[in-house]
């Protein structure tokens, strides 16, 4: 068959899977994207085997996620369209940090025409824990990369496979740190065999070619921002977000999308001048459900931080 000849592009971010501590078995001090995205391959016995055609290594950036950056998630969406128009290419694999990883699926999900697997895979632990768990997400990510029939963009995390738009860190210290919420996941990986109960993510096939095309021409990104409702709330970082040219802002509401009623007018004098403005809410399961009448558009289900991209590709000339 030909799918089983054909290779499997690694790309390095950085991240705690990359990271190293000077005492070994400490979880906590340790230091972010210290090893090579080769060193993280050769650490897995078994791991070169699984892909006939090969593992191609690539270190694309070597930084904490915490400090993602657009110019990372431009070289990142570039080279998997690039990978994933090469029919000798089965899918790509990301090495990533777990803090933005979320963010970076949804949006190599949003501007990617992943007809084939783009898998983003972690880690709780560096990889001088006592018990790493770098190695075996590598292992399914892979695992999950070669898959008959896999397409779109998941993350494989402690054995579970979840999809972009669902995904996110619970936790910040358990290795299962990720959850898909009330969605649930897509499957798990067991023994190095996908098991699914839910389909693979929808492809953008006719977005992407658009978004990549911005992509490549976007000289600055619009400035979306993310604001919180709280008991006690008040418009000034609305109105001082708005002063400083922010484009579009995406507020986390209560429940379901509900904002303090002084934030709300501050949000509703910046629609009206023309900041594009979207709610969600700061529970981690459900949505927005809306209403007839509601004011402030939703965001159709995104999380916050999700809508936020959302709202910013939206925003690209």
């Amino acid at each position: 068959m030909q799918v089983s000849r054909q290779k499997i592009v690694v790309l390095g971010t950085g991240g705690t899977i990359a990271g190293t501590a000077v005492r070994p078995g400490d979880n906590l001090g340790y230091t972010a994207a210290q090893l090579g995205v080769q060193q993280l391959l050769q650490a897995v016995p078994g791991l070169q085997g699984l892909a006939a055609g090969g593992l191609v290594a690539e270190q694309l950036a070597q930084l904490d996620s915490k400090d993602m950056e657009f110019s990372v998630w431009r070289l990142l969406a570039m080279r998997c369209a690039t990978a994933l128009a090469d029919p000798e290419v089965r899918g790509v694999v990301i090495t990533h940090g777990t803090d933005t990883l979320e963010e970076t699926a949804w949006f190599l999900h949003s501007v990617l025409d992943a007809c084939k697997p783009v898998v983003l895979t972690c880690a709780m632990r560096p990889a001088t824990a006592l018990a790493p768990d770098g190695p075996q997400n590598l292992l399914d990510a892979v695992a999950v990369a070669m898959a008959a029939g896999a397409r779109g963009v998941v993350a494989v995390v402690a054995g579970v496979v979840h999809g972009a738009q669902r995904v996110r860190k619970v936790h910040p210290y358990r290795v299962d740190a990720f959850s898909s919420g009330d969605a649930g996941p897509l499957g798990w990986v067991e023994e190095g065999a996908v098991r699914l109960v839910q389909d693979w993510p929808a492809v953008q096939s006719k977005q992407a070619p658009i978004a990549i095309e911005k992509i490549a021409n976007c000289t600055q990104w619009p400035r979306v921002d993310v604001v919180t409702s709280y008991a006690g709330a008040n418009g000034s970082l609305v109105d001082s977000l708005v002063r400083d040219g922010v484009q579009g802002i995406v507020v986390a509401g209560t429940g379901n999308g509900t904002v303090h009623h002084a934030m709300e007018s501050a949000l509703l004098r910046a629609q009206a001048a023309g900041v594009r403005v979207l709610r969600s809410t700061r529970c981690p399961e459900g949505q927005v459900l809306p209403k007839a009448d509601d004011a402030l558009p939703d965001s159709r289900g995104l999380s916050p931080v999700k809508a936020r991209i959302a709202l910013m590709l939206d925003l690209l000339p």
